[in-house]
Formats: C-alpha cells, structure tokens, sequence
C-alpha cells in the first residue's frame, strides 16, 4: 500500500491502490499529482476537519471548491474518535478532476470509503436539564445500570400526521409525559440514578422529544423559554422546524416558540395540569366521539363540522348536531360558528337554545376583514363559551380562533400557531399562517383599543386618531395591496371544493385512515391467530 502524507498538518489513510498493479500504480500517480497541485490551496485553509457526516468550516477563510473536496476524500479521510455508532455520509466518489481515473481505482477508493464509513463514528450528544435528569441523542440503544436509567419515549408518544406535518405533539402527550418524569424522578428504587431520556437518529422524533422536555422545563422547571431551547441547542445542534398539515412550502416553523405559547398558555389560565382532564381530552378528540378540543378552557372549542345526520361513511364517524348538543349545554357553551357551506340546518342548534352564525369563507383560503371583524363582535359579546367549526375543524377554524387569541392576548402570530396546533393538531394550514402574521399588528392594536375601552380611559381625539391607524392597517393584504373585500359569499356555494373533495374532507378521511390502522394493528393478530 502507498500512503500519502498531506502537508495541512492533518494525517490522510491509505490510498488504496495496489503496488502489484502497473496500470493502477500510473493512474494513482495521475491523483496523486492532482493532490499536490492542490496541496497550496489546503495549506491556505487549514480550518476544515470533518464533523457530523459533513465538511464543516471552523474558520471564516473562504471555502475549498467542490473539487477540492472531493480529492481530499479520495486521498484518505481524516480520523476523529467518538462514542457513537460509525456513520458517513454520502459523496461524490470522484470529482471532474478526477475523471481520468480508471474504473478499477474508482471501485477501490469506494471501496477505502466504505470502511472509513464504517470506522468513522457519529457524535452522541448529552445534555443536562437538572442535575438528575439529562437529554441525550443517541445512535445505539443503550442499557439502564446502578447508575443510570435509560428510557425513551419515541414509539410511545408519536405524532399522527395529516400530510408532511410532523409535531408538535398534542397536549395530552405532553401532560403524559411530564407525568413520566416526575414519577421517575420521585420513584424509591431509582432515588440514587440518574434518569436519562434518550431519542435516535430520526430527526422528526429528535423534534417531538426535545419539544417534550422544553416544556418539562418551561413547566415543571420555571426556566423561561429562551433558556430551554439554549440548553437543547448547546454547541451546534439544532432541530428540524415544525411546519402545518399541508403539502406546500412551510412559512411560519416554530421552533422557540411552542415554548412561548406554553409559558403564555400558563399565565393566562390556557393550561393548568392540576385541573387538566387527560380522559375527557383523549376521549373526545377521537373521531367516533365528536371530534372536538378546547383551544381555551371556558371559552372556545375547536371542532370537526356536524352533518345532516350520524352515519358512518367511509370509515369516517359523521355526526349530527344531537350529538353535541348534550355536551355543549354541559360545559356552557352558548354560541355555535360555521365557517363552512351548510351541510345541516342550524335551526337544529338555536331550537335547542344555542345562538348560531354562519361565516363562510372558502375551504384553505384566509378570512376577509369583515368576516375576522364579525367573529370578533360575535364572541365578545357571547356569554358562555363558543364551539367554532369548519369541515374538518382545521384551518379555517383555528384561523379565527388564533385572531381573537392574537387580539385579547397579544400573542404573536408565531405563538399562537403553536399553541393552537399543541391543543388540536393540524389547526391553520398553508396561506392562512402568513395570514396571520400579517394581521398580527392590527389585531394587537384592536386589542389594545378594546381593553382601553373597558377601563374607560379613552377620549375622544385618540379614539379618532385610533381608527385612522386601525384603518391604515387593515388596508394592507398579504400581497403589499389594498385589501378590497369582495362580496360576502354565498353559504351554499360549492367553491370550496376541488373535485368534489374539499381539503377538509381530505383531513378527516386521513384522521379516519389512522384509527382503523390503530385497530387493524390490534385487532387482525388476535383474529389471525
């Protein structure tokens, strides 16, 4: 074996080219050469090392070419020591400058590449929350001992996806959760060890369980949200983004602030673990018992549109206005919203004594500011709470819920989006999310106005100035235009649907699909043997 030494003050592998091999010994001189061509080019940026599966710059020199590179990586690659299970990525074998070579000293140096992959190990990273309790990635299972218990939630706690969304998980897998610590954390056999929640290579898993012990810490912890994501994202690591229910590209991730909305959630009464209900929760949110989260205890619920009548289509539980009725007297709830075409006749709800209002706007599409002022009007004046649905209950619906939360709570559109998708998982979805960044100011001021009102500390010349700014405001739509709204639609219209299939209805029949997995998964082993 030839072994070529670089002149960057780094140790290089083995070629792994044959010294019997004539030819093959010709064409390893033609790299060779390459390589001390480039040799100056190194020596000028001597802060590469390789980290993570990828070149990574340590320095702010200007970076190789991509040639470079690559004939570095055919030359040998650099060793680093490490815990973790040996993993590389994937490169190009042979770069331009490179393209000489013959196939069989291509299929050599792929084959050198191949064992570096396999010697070269990945990071594990540990972090500590308390001086008990620690985060860790890893990339092989490891086993609990005398000093450490190890336990993951990844198969446990999953997130039930309606598209490309992934997180965050729902309230009651966060209240589950934050359970399973302190019952580790107080249990008498594991007084004396160090508790351990590890997760693996899945980078959406990585996501939902460092979002899991976040709000541990925001909860439980009293640590503010800035100082629990700085104690998840120590040294380099970072998450993959959150992102909506919808197949597009994502506008608004959420990374810090799933955190903010919890911490907020808890100052203004939203989440309370003592009172929380975790049956009543997981029990109505299934499709077959109604379908329906409270977004705000006391005041708004969140839920999927009745029908004409109960049946059951397609493996999907449709429900009538009864259905609710009972449920909705129990609890308070005095007003009823629709936001969708009209599938059954409200006269169903306001004959049993709820007041009901349509407010239509197209399945996917943003509200109008008539429509947002409108709701607005409604359920500040409502006396108990308000059940708002759309379709599937979704977009549409925690849209207009998220502007009357923006308005009264001067949340940011940020976390209002993650608070309203921690209660009920797939809520404002695709153009509607920049909706509501755009109309985050003005809602804030409306906000502000409202409250000011209450205390009666208005007059006259800053109400007048108010409006003026309201109305500059609420003039600029998402495109930097004038926002004209257009003529109220009508509440039988078909426009909402493609095909005959509205995105909601695509919604529920995919939360159809994963019950009847759920059951399959359970049900066929028992019957087939």
């Amino acid at each position: 074996m030839n072994e070529v030494s670089s002149e960057c003050g780094k140790k290089c592998e083995p070629l792994g080219c044959s010294s019997t091999n004539g030819d093959l010994q010709g064409e390893a001189g033609a790299v060779v050469s390459i390589f001390l061509r480039m040799v100056p080019r190194i020596k000028s940026n001597e802060g590469y090392g390789y980290s993570n599966r990828n070149w990574k710059k340590e320095n702010t020199m200007h970076s190789l070419d991509r040639n470079i590179v690559d004939g570095g990586q055919a030359l040998g690659q650099w060793k680093r020591k490490s815990k973790g299970r040996s993993s590389w990525a994937a490169a190009p074998l042979c770069s331009q400058r490179c393209s000489l070579t013959s196939q069989g000293v291509k299929k050599m140096r792929s084959s050198t590449q191949q064992d570096s992959r396999r010697r070269d190990p990945q990071d594990d990273v540990y972090l500590d929350i308390t001086d008990r309790l620690r985060f860790a990635i890893l990339y092989s299972r490891p086993k609990s001992g005398s000093n450490v218990h190890y336990f993951s939630i990844d198969n446990e706690l999953e997130y039930e996806n309606f598209s490309e969304d992934f997180g965050p998980l729902n309230l009651a897998m966060v209240y589950r959760y934050c359970c399973k610590i302190n019952k580790k954390l107080k249990s008498i056999t594991m007084l004396r060890k160090k508790i351990l929640h590890f997760t693996g290579s899945d980078q959406r898993k990585q996501a939902n369980a460092a979002f899991l012990v976040g709000c541990y810490m925001v909860i439980y912890l009293g640590r503010t949200p800035e100082a629990a994501y700085r104690i998840l994202i120590f040294g380099d690591k970072s998450y993959i983004p959150f992102r909506d229910a919808a197949y597009g590209k994502c506008d608004v991730p959420l990374p810090v602030s799933c955190f903010h909305a919890v911490k907020k959630a808890m100052q203004y009464g939203f989440l309370n673990f003592n009172s929380f209900n975790l049956d009543e929760y997981e029990h109505y949110e299934k499709a077959e018992n109604g379908d329906l989260n409270w977004i705000i205890p006391d005041r708004f619920i969140a839920f999927c549109g009745p029908h004409s009548r109960a049946r059951l289509e397609s493996g999907y539980h449709q429900h009538s206005p009864e259905t609710y009725i009972q449920y909705f007297k129990n609890h308070n709830v005095t007003t009823i919203i629709r936001l969708n075409k009209r599938i059954y006749d409200a006269k169903r709800f306001t004959d049993a004594g709820f007041d009901h209002h349509d407010l239509f706007f197209a399945d996917g599409s943003t509200p109008t500011h008539a429509i947002v002022k409108r709701l607005l009007d409604i359920c500040e004046n409502a006396e108990g709470a308000i059940a708002v649905h759309c379709k599937a209950g979704l977009g549409r619906t925690g849209t207009l819920i998220a502007c009357y939360i923006m308005k009264h709570y001067r949340m940011t559109a940020a976390e209002t989006i993650a608070w309203v998708r921690i209660c009920r998982p797939g809520l404002v979805i695709g153009p509607q999310q920049q909706f509501l960044v755009m109309k985050q100011t003005s809602l804030w001021l409306e906000g502000d106005y409202f409250h000011q009102k209450l205390k009666g500390q208005e007059n006259g010349q800053h109400r007048a100035a108010f409006s003026k700014l309201l109305s500059g405001v609420d003039d600029i739509s998402i495109n930097g235009v004038e926002n004209q709204d257009q003529q109220e639609p009508n509440p039988y219209s078909d426009d909402d649907e493609i095909n005959g299939v509205t995105q909601g209805d695509r919604s529920r029949a995919l939360k159809s699909v994963v019950i009847w997995w759920i059951v399959c998964d359970y049900i066929l082993p028992i019957l087939l043997f």
